[in-house]
């Protein structure tokens, strides 16, 4: 029996904990800072209030500590928002932990001062040293995990036995685990799907939508590429998986219909979507300023029309 550490109790990371658990692994759930979260965990029935659904008797609420960090652990599971992982990445680098880390937190990072963009990998390896990283990325909805209906991830790392051994502890009949050695290209895919999964959105019609799928597809491919990652890896889970879940029916792409019925983002945040993150647009603002810089905008035509419509607040115009 594996012991292991989830960090976030937000919807994928207490949905996460139900094939751990199923996998007879020993689970242990934290929450930093989301006090909702932290009530739903500790409550006697557990209910998840993202989730809708009460987590098993056997998963394990503890406060989150230094203490808890320092405590061994087999694998420790990052869930938190991208906001987040500053935080636990300057508490792991002090304690200097060479636990295995997973990490379901999608995002991409700009650095300023080197005009740079960081995976997560990346950030946490080079500014708090943590060196046994994985990531696991792919078209996983939360609640649908949590239902245990089949789903499908990919976990990467450019060493293919460790990321083997973390899918044999998480893995069931309906958590399929397949392994890649691409870890920036299958972070930079799960990333930039949700800014492309918004223009997918604002097709006017299905004839339209599938269009725009395909082009950014294109324009996914060069982006992959051009970060280093490979090609192909955008035709895999972390790429066209991923997005045609987003596009299907997440946060991102409704965001997208509104825009592609002519709101402002402005207008259609407060109107429809006042209280729901949207991740796309937030990544938007992270990686604009290199975008806008380095990148050929002839190749990422549709990407540069959502970055002035968020940017500058003006109708989408695809």
């Amino acid at each position: 029996m594996n012991k292991i550490l989830i960090i976030g109790g937000g919807a994928m990371g207490s949905a996460f904990t139900i094939p751990c658990i199923d996998n007879n692994n020993k689970v242990t759930i934290t929450e930093p800072y989301s006090k909702k979260f932290i009530k739903n965990l500790r409550s006697k029935n557990k209910f998840h209030s993202s989730l809708k659904i009460n987590l098993s008797k056997k998963l394990k609420f503890r406060d989150f500590s230094i203490e808890l960090l320092q405590q061994k652990f087999d694998l420790i599971v990052i869930a938190l928002s991208l906001s987040g992982i500053n935080f636990i990445g300057e508490k792991l680098q002090k304690l200097k932990i060479k636990t295995p880390i997973l990490v379901l937190t999608k995002g991409l990072k700009y650095e300023k001062k080197n005009n740079k963009i960081l995976t997560i990998s990346e950030q946490l390896k080079k500014n708090y040293k943590a060196m046994n990283i994985s990531v696991l990325k792919g078209p996983c909805l939360a609640k649908e995990l949590a239902r245990k209906n089949q789903t499908s991830v990919i976990i990467a790392n450019k060493n293919i036995k460790i990321a083997k051994q973390i899918g044999k502890k998480i893995s069931t009949n309906y958590y399929l685990v397949d392994f890649s050695k691409d870890i920036i290209g299958v972070e930079v895919c799960s990333s930039i799907k949700n800014i492309y999964s918004m223009i997918i959105g604002s097709g006017n019609s299905l004839n339209m939508s599938s269009s725009l799928f395909q082009k950014s597809i294109v324009e996914m491919q060069y982006l992959t590429k051009y970060f280093r990652g490979k090609e192909e890896t955008t035709l895999g889970l972390a790429g066209i998986g991923d997005l045609y879940v987003s596009a299907a029916g997440g946060r991102n792409s409704k965001m997208g219909s509104y825009l592609g019925k002519g709101f402002t983002f402005r207008q259609a945040k407060r109107k429809f979507m006042p209280n729901d993150t949207v991740e796309g647009e937030q990544l938007i603002r992270e990686i604009a300023p290199f975008i806008l810089k380095k990148i050929n905008k002839k190749r990422i035509p549709l990407m540069i029309k959502m970055i002035n419509a968020i940017l500058k607040n003006k109708k989408l115009i695809i």
